[in-house]
């Protein structure tokens, strides 16, 4: 029997009558990965009854709100056999399957899911879900704007930075939950369906961990897998088709929006042509989506402005982790423009960002990480002017050195940041601290 709507909450109805709040029936789970969402998941779970038992490779991992709240903690080793006697495994999205206890749950038939499908069956309200390669979290955030500027209950989760399962008990039944949705969340759901999907682009991105491109795009597209009559999926216009049932409704860059957006760029005016379309599928007026869109001034970590110094502006856009990201970026800015490219390696190539550096007038990259020779031969066949500073610190120096007033030094590294720094975060605060000690 296909799903319905439970006409006293909004909420979709689950296929088998199961309760929203239901997790499966199930007696013990393993939560695998107790970082951020490992630890909300098991949390909620240990809440409900649920024996957990939490596993993570760190054996310095701070474990003590778990151990407090009952969940049993193994630390330092991921043995497979530590999912013998349990029913349900959560994990983590940077685990990938071929991980030993992942393999060995799959073996034995045994549910594997997300935080994000664990959360989503907890959780009563009604989720606007965001997905695609890039503009994710600018577009959940201008989301989360768009409905309060409307007075209308909401919380922010996801890959975005809290966690769908840490919003258990923390939010009204009645708020929509705007969640950003990465592949590696979307990998292992099951029955998660938005209200409102959105898919704002597909590039290739993460091939360090997909096959191939098209695993990548089949991971993101599951995010419209499980709509129904009455839910509405958005796409960027022309796009395929998608899986699911609901109503189709397209977006694009030039669309005609109730006012024109505060942060610039021509990637974000499409990332607002999305949020607008969906704000609108649920229920949001107008007045209340130009309001938000004239206000809103963006994330931290794209396209920040970090200061003004001597005529020169100064951008960060750590958060800019792949090749189209970065081209994006270029595109916000006119000629002259002093770029900061590299990081760790992802897979994916950059012929398309030299492309871009060279049409955007670029006036010199500076270059670190383990990715620096790969983009320099890329811009060296583009005849981009590139220096190999190395690291962050000694690219901060010589572009500082060489900018001139009325031009811009972007922080856009088009690659992960985890050869030199934990994350995206850390490498962008850095490059805030550098900028305000020039």
């Amino acid at each position: 029997m296909g799903a319905t709507e439970d006409a006293a909450s909004g909420r979709p109805a689950r296929p088998d009558g199961m309760a929203p709040h239901s997790v499966g029936g199930s007696e013990t789970a393993l939560v695998l990965g107790l970082a951020r969402s490992g630890e909300a998941a098991a949390l909620a779970l240990a809440r409900r009854g649920v024996r957990v038992l939490g596993v993570d490779r760190n054996p310095e991992l701070d474990a003590g709100r778990l151990r407090a709240a009952g969940v049993e903690v193994v630390l330092g080793a991921e043995d497979p056999a530590l999912g013998d006697d349990v029913d349900l495994l959560v994990k983590s999205p940077g685990i990938p399957n071929e991980a030993p206890l992942v393999a060995a749950a799959r073996s034995r038939g045994l549910t594997v899911w997300s935080e994000v499908e664990l959360g989503a069956r907890i959780l009563p309200n009604p989720l606007l879900g965001v997905t695609g390669t890039n503009g994710k979290t600018t577009t959940s955030e201008l989301l989360g704007e768009i409905f309060r500027a409307a007075g209308r209950p909401v919380a922010v989760a996801g890959n975005v930075g809290r966690p769908l399962t840490g919003l258990d008990g923390a939010v009204a039944k009645d708020a929509w939950i705007v969640c950003e949705l990465s592949s590696f969340q979307l990998e292992d759901i099951d029955e998660l369906r938005p209200r409102v999907a959105v898919l704002l682009n597909v590039t290739p991105d993460h091939l360090d961990r997909h096959a191939d491109l098209d695993a990548y795009r089949a991971a993101k597209l599951r995010i419209f897998e499980n709509q129904a009559e009455g839910d509405v999926a958005v796409v960027p216009r022309g796009f395929e088709a998608v899986p699911g049932g609901g109503r189709r409704i397209e977006f694009a860059a030039g669309d005609p929006l109730p006012a024109e957006p505060r942060i610039p760029g021509e990637h974000n005016r499409e990332n607002a042509a999305a949020a607008t379309a969906a704000a609108r599928a649920a229920g949001v007026p107008d007045d209340a989506i130009g309001a938000a869109l004239a206000s809103f001034a963006g994330v931290p970590h794209r396209l920040e402005l970090i200061r003004e110094l001597d005529g020169v502006r100064w951008i960060n856009d750590s958060k800019a982790t792949n090749p189209e990201a970065a081209e994006r970026a270029l595109g916000a800015y006119p000629p002259g423009l002093r770029v900061i490219l590299g990081g760790s390696r992802k897979g994916t190539p950059f012929d398309g960002l030299a492309a871009r550096a060279r049409e955007a007038g670029v006036a010199c990259a500076y270059l670190i990480g383990e990715s620096a020779d790969e983009i320099a031969e890329a811009l060296a066949r583009e005849g981009v002017r590139f220096r190999h500073s190395v690291d962050l610190e000694r690219a901060v120096v010589d572009a500082h050195a060489d900018a001139e007033k009325g031009e811009v030094v972007l922080l856009s590294p088009a690659c992960a940041s985890y050869d030199q720094f934990e994350s995206f975060e850390e490498r962008g605060a850095r490059f805030r601290q550098l900028v305000e000690a020039l």
